[in-house]
């Protein structure tokens, strides 16, 4: 077995806004209803921008959701109006003028004082994959496990893997929540495993503070062969480690650079400013109905 393990800074999140912004995603979703054509309409009337229901009743169990088609170069206005005719059930079956939505997310479960589980089916590149999403108290999240499994059609085992993740939210804030002379947590809060034919991973996250307020996370990846290939995999390991140790070190840096960024440009608001927020977002990402 081979064991790689990296250590980034990135800045603090603070808990409190997080807790609040989740809970008022929420509720904004669990107040919006079904408008014209499958759209998602929230209570102030404005639809979320790029979604659709395309099957199913909005927040039940079994609803499909997927992302509006572009109207076609020359459709115009009819092409809008036909489109809304046709309604959601059109981009499923591909009946009518609506082209067929390449991948969608199936609604499981909306329960917002219990839990919120989603998946997605995708085909991209001859490849099918199959994401799950379980969210644990949605609106002060506990937990957050996630499934993965790939395929290629006609491509025999050699072409499947399957992945599964788990970030326990209370674990790691009572693991950032520490003194920084204490020692890390015992058991990380957020882990991952992948299985392969030939080879299984796991990845694993550990923070702790640092003096300077910020958190400072530990990146641990382990890989092992399977069964018999074990001896074949403890060769090639030996001579893939420094590949492996460098790609591990630079997707670690480049998720804290991305991290770092995207809470630089965030706005600390709260109450009803920050619910306003997060309706603009939704409703307009590109910021266009201010200009």
């Amino acid at each position: 077995m081979a064991r790689f393990a990296h250590t980034v800074a990135v800045a603090a999140l603070d808990r409190g806004w997080f807790e609040e912004a989740a809970g008022a995603l929420v509720d904004l979703l669990d107040a919006s209803r079904e408008g014209p054509g499958g759209t998602v309409v929230l209570a102030d009337g404005r639809a979320v921008e790029g979604l659709r229901l395309l099957k199913g009743r909005h927040l039940r169990p079994g609803a499909r959701y997927g992302e509006v088609p572009a109207a076609r170069e020359g459709a115009g206005k009819a092409g809008t109006a036909a489109e809304a005719a046709d309604g959601p059930a059109a981009l499923v079956s591909g009946a009518g003028d609506s082209p067929v939505t390449p991948s969608s997310v199936v609604l499981r479960a909306w329960r917002p004082s219990h839990s919120v589980e989603a998946e997605s089916l995708v085909v991209e590149d001859g490849m099918s994959l199959k994401a799950g999403l379980r969210l644990s108290e949605p609106r002060r999240p506990r937990a957050m496990e996630l499934s993965l499994a790939g395929h290629q059609p006609g491509g025999g085992s050699l072409y499947r893997f399957s992945g599964r993740g788990k970030a326990d939210l209370a674990a790691w804030w009572a693991a950032v929540d520490r003194l920084p002379t204490a020692p890390p947590a015992a058991r990380p809060p957020a882990s991952g495993r992948a299985v392969h034919r030939l080879a299984k991973a796991r990845l694993t996250l550990t923070p702790r503070p640092a003096e300077d307020g910020s958190w400072r996370i530990t990146v641990a990846l382990s890989v092992r062969g399977r069964w018999l290939l074990r001896p074949v995999g403890a060769v090639v390991l030996f001579f893939a480690r420094g590949p492996l140790e460098r790609g591990l070190r630079e997707a670690a840096e480049s998720a804290a650079a991305e991290w770092n960024r995207a809470l630089a440009e965030l706005t600390p608001l709260h109450g009803e400013a920050l619910r306003a927020e997060i309706a603009d977002a939704l409703t307009d990402p590109d910021g266009s109905a201010a200009l």
